[in-house]
């Protein structure tokens, strides 16, 4: 794979090994990064390691006996473990890694539902060097062997039920050489594979001790992969550089204390899980709440008032459903512990900020940031006045700007592309064996994100949606390729297109409209077939909600097909020029 640095240059041989001479860029540079780069823990040497900012600085010093995690199973099982516990088991973890041969730079996945265990491998995988990948724990089998097969993985770690999810993939990953099974507490009676190991056995053999390989902040940590409007997805690569803006923003933008109860309700599968779910917290030394439990507002609410949270961190389509179950279930808790919220993933409608006022006293803070981004770059912060519907300002060190369509910023309350000055310590370095797509997303010295925004006379930014296909459906981007691609694997199926239709809840739903082969008749039997088909190969989260059945779709005269026209028509708006089309 190659390396590009079209945005901020190759670092040399010396810069890859040691860290950045402060004084230089408090003069030439960036003052704000140089500040929070003085205040991280470097290895010996000028080394860079996420997990050792995360989880062995603090074990090492005062924070040793500190509570790091608070694990509450949905069983109601509960489990704490201090960040002296969290580095003693990462180390197993990254031994266990070393005696299977992996070796700086392979790729690892993580496929689990919110186990402490999936914790521990995590750090695990960036101690030995490796590449950690996380993967979304509803997916089904297809988008697990696109991810597996696109990135090498050679290690993936998982669970008894998701294992045998994706029993049918495995003898297609040529690449994969291990299967570490986590069988949590017993749950599972069923036999294990004998080809796959067991993750405690592999454990108690493992040496507590493990000195961190030596990696720079240039060298890649985290792989999130993103979908987009055609193709594959794709992997947005971090590097351990990264540490350096979640350890800033959760002090900017998170307004993290020492004493605080801190808990993000994102999927680890997802990169707020990563960034917010893992980094932010535990680079600032916090005790932080992870649930395993599904949505249920009551269970929620029972959540912060058991753990006494202070910072909650959750999205929008979740306070929506909080909403939706009324203002009288908060007031059976105590939900006074809480000092502070945020929202990500989705824009936050004004709405749900006035009812966080109403209901807990404050507002909601909303910030926007992308997986490709890596880390927040633009909120609502504490003690700034929250204008509702606003992604706020951008944070200290970030250029945004609104540009129109030759790159050229525009002035206040004008719609146009949101870009990024690229440069920022957490942005993505590539997308893995797409060096092509990954330097088309850098123009006129701007990343651009893909999403349409203004800024008010202010400063603050306001989003107004995506410039593509790509479908927001409750925080998860979901390309309406990959769902196509499922749906025509259907034998009934001769083209299908996916658009994201507008939803009170989840802000869009997937929804498909098929074409049929010949020989198959559109029934109510059918739809429900292919609905069930779509879940089994995506998963509930990225298949159609709704089908419906058309005898063609419009396509241009090269055959692509017009996702715009559909989405127009399914919401009565105009189809604009349509002198491109082929005859329907």
């Amino acid at each position: 794979m190659t390396m590009t640095f079209p945005a901020i240059g190759k670092p040399s041989a010396d810069q890859m090994a040691v860290k950045p001479n402060l004084d230089y860029e408090k003069t030439h540079g960036n003052f704000q990064w140089a500040e929070m780069y003085a205040e991280l823990d470097w290895l010996p040497g000028g080394w860079l390691n996420k997990a050792h900012e995360a989880i062995d600085r603090h074990a090492n010093g005062s924070r040793r006996d500190k509570v790091a995690m608070i694990w509450e199973g949905k069983n109601g099982e509960q489990e704490t473990y201090t960040f002296g516990q969290m580095k003693t088991l990462t180390n197993r973890f990254a031994n266990v890694l070393k005696s299977l041969g992996i070796q700086k730079g392979d790729r690892v996945f993580l496929f689990m539902d919110r186990l402490p265990e999936l914790y521990i491998a995590f750090f695990g995988i960036l101690k030995v060097g490796a590449i950690a990948g996380p993967l979304f724990s509803a997916f089904g089998p297809d988008p697990v062997k696109d991810r597996l097969q696109d990135s090498g993985a050679k290690v993936l770690i998982t669970q008894p039920d998701l294992r045998r999810r994706i029993t049918g993939i495995i003898p297609e990953l040529f690449e994969l050489e291990h299967i570490v099974v986590v069988n949590k507490d017993d749950r599972d009676p069923q036999p294990r594979d004998p080809a796959d190991l067991d993750y405690v056995e592999e454990m108690a053999k493992a040496s507590a001790d493990f000195d961190i390989v030596e990696t720079s902040q240039f060298d890649y940590s985290i792989m999130h992969y993103t979908s987009g409007t055609t193709g594959k997805p794709k992997g947005a690569v971090h590097r351990h550089q990264a540490a350096v803006q979640h350890y800033a923003t959760g002090k900017w933008v998170l307004d993290l204390h020492e004493d605080d109860i801190y808990w993000c309700t994102a999927d680890p599968g997802w990169v707020t899980g990563t960034s917010y779910g893992m980094m932010a917290p535990w680079t600032n030394g916090v005790t932080q709440l992870i649930y395993e439990g599904g949505f249920r507002a009551s269970a929620w609410y029972e959540m912060i008032q058991k753990h006494k949270v202070t910072v909650w961190y959750t999205a929008p389509t979740a306070i929506r459903m909080l909403m939706r179950a009324g203002d009288e279930v908060p007031k059976r808790y105590d939900l006074s512990s809480l000092r502070y919220m945020n929202s990500v993933g989705e824009p936050l409608n004004p709405e749900a900020v006035v009812w966080g006022v109403t209901v807990f006293g404050m507002p909601f803070h909303d910030n926007w940031w992308q997986t490709e981004t890596g880390a927040i770059l633009c909120a609502n912060y504490p003690g700034m006045e929250v204008r509702p519907g606003s992604m706020g300002r951008p944070i200290p060190g970030i250029e945004l700007g609104i540009v129109d369509d030759d790159y050229q910023q525009v002035g206040p309350d004008v719609d146009g592309n949101l870009v990024v000055r690229p440069g920022w310590p957490s942005m993505f370095h590539t997308y893995w064996n797409n060096t092509e797509m990954y330097n088309s997303k850098f123009r006129g010295g701007w990343y651009v994100t893909g999403d349409r925004a203004r800024v008010d006379k202010d400063g603050y930014f306001w989003f107004q949606g995506r410039a593509d296909d790509v479908i927001n459906t409750a925080g998860h981007l979901v390309g309406p390729f990959e769902v196509e691609s499922a749906l025509i694997e259907h034998p009934a199926v001769a083209e299908a297109g996916v658009i994201g239709k507008p939803d009170p809840i989840a802000m869009e739903v997937v929804k498909a409209f098929v074409a049929l082969n010949e020989g198959f008749e559109a029934t109510t039997e059918l739809r429900n077939e292919i609905t069930r088909f779509s879940r089994e190969k995506l998963s509930a989260a990225i298949a159609p909600r709704e089908i419906e059945f058309v005898s063609s779709l419009p396509k241009t005269r090269s055959g692509k097909i017009m996702r715009r026209l559909l989405k127009a028509r399914e919401l009565g708006l105009p189809e604009g020029d349509t002198s491109g089309l082929e005859e329907e």
